[in-house]
C-alpha cells in the first residue's frame, strides 16, 4: 500500500522535523554550559522528547498493524521509549552535548564552535533516539502478530550506501533492525510462509556491487562472500544495539560507555 507508506514516512519525517526545531530552538537559548544551565536545559527538553518518541513509537504501530489489515493493539510506551532505548538514565544521556563543548573549549576552540559542536552531539542523540523508538516498536509490534521476518524500507531522506546495502537483506523479528546515526530507515513485515533467503533485492545488491566496483574495490559476484561484506558489517553498540558501519572505523563499545 505505497499510500498508506507514504503517509507513514510523511509523518515520521515531520516529527523528526519538529524535534530538532525544538533542540535548535532550547540550544540556542542557552546563556550558558554551566551544571545549572544544563539542568534547566534538560528539565525543559527531555519531557518533549520523550513525548515524540511515544509518537514516533504509536505512528510505527499503527502503520505497521494497518499494512497488515490488522488493528493495532497499542503498545506499552515504557518498553520502547526513555531508558528503555538505551539502558542509561535520559537525563545522562542528554548530559554528554554539554561535556562536547567543555571539551571542545578545553582545547582551546571558540565559543560558538563549541556550542555548535554541543548542538550537533544534541541533535544526533535525539534524532538517534526517535529511530530507536520506531525500531523498538516495530519490534514489539512484529513479536505480537507472530512476524517471522522484516524488511529495511528506505525513505530517500537520509538513505545512505549502507542503508541501501541492508535494505536488500532479510532480518529475523526479535532483532532489532541495524541504524546508524542520522538513519530514519523504516520497517515493513516480510513474511511469506518461508524464509526468503538473506538476499530478498538482488538487482539493488547489483547496483551496489557495481558502486562499490566504482570506488576502486572488486565486487565479487561468484556467490561466495562477496567484497561488500568486508565493507560494512554488523556490530553490537553499547547503548544502541545493532549498529551498521564500515568496517575499520572506530566503534564504540559496552566498555568504552
Amino acid at each position: 500500500m505505497p499510500d498508506l507508506t507514504d503517509a507513514y514516512q510523511r509523518q515520521a519525517a515531520a516529527l523528526r522535523e519538529r524535534v530538532e526545531r525544538v533542540i535548535r530552538a532550547t540550544w540556542g537559548g542557552l546563556p550558558g554550559f554551566r551544571d545549572a544551565d544544563v539542568d534547566r536545559w534538560i528539565a525543559q527538553v527531555l519531557p518533549l522528547l520523550q513525548a515524540a518518541q511515544g509518537q514516533m513509537a504509536s505512528l510505527t504501530d499503527a502503520y505497521l498493524a494497518r499494512l497488515a489489515g490488522q488493528a493495532a493493539a497499542g503498545l506499552d510506551l515504557s518498553a520502547v521509549t526513555g531508558e528503555a532505548l538505551r539502558g542509561v538514565d535520559p537525563a545522562e544521556v542528554y548530559r554528554r552535548p554539554a561535556v562536547t563543548v567543555r571539551t571542545e573549549l578545553s582545547r582551546g576552540k571558540p565559543f560558538e564552535a563549541a556550542a555548535a559542536a554541543g548542538l550537533r552531539r544534541a541533535l544526533s542523540i535525539a534524532t538517534t533516539d526517535l529511530q530507536l523508538a520506531k525500531t523498538h516498536a516495530a519490534r514489539a509490534n512484529q513479536r505480537a502478530r507472530g512476524v517471522r521476518f522484516f524488511r529495511r524500507v528506505l525513505t530517500g531522506a537520509e538513505d545512505c550506501a549502507l542503508c541501501v546495502i541492508a535494505s536488500t537483506q532479510r532480518y529475523r523479528v526479535g532483532s532489532l533492525s541495524p541504524i546508524h546515526p542520522g538513519c530514519d530507515c523504516g520497517v515493513e513485515d516480510l513474511d511469506v510462509g518461508t524464509d526468503p533467503g538473506q538476499v530478498i533485492d538482488p538487482a539493488l545488491l547489483e547496483q551496489a556491487h557495481e558502486a562499490v566496483t566504482g570506488a576502486g574495490y572488486t565486487a565479487d559476484r561468484s556467490g561466495r562472500a562477496p567484497d561488500y561484506r568486508k565493507l560494512i558489517v554488523t556490530r553490537e553498540h553499547g547503548e544502541l544495539g545493532p549498529v551498521i558501519a564500515l568496517a575499520g572505523h572506530q566503534f564504540t563499545g559496552p566498555g568504552d560507555l
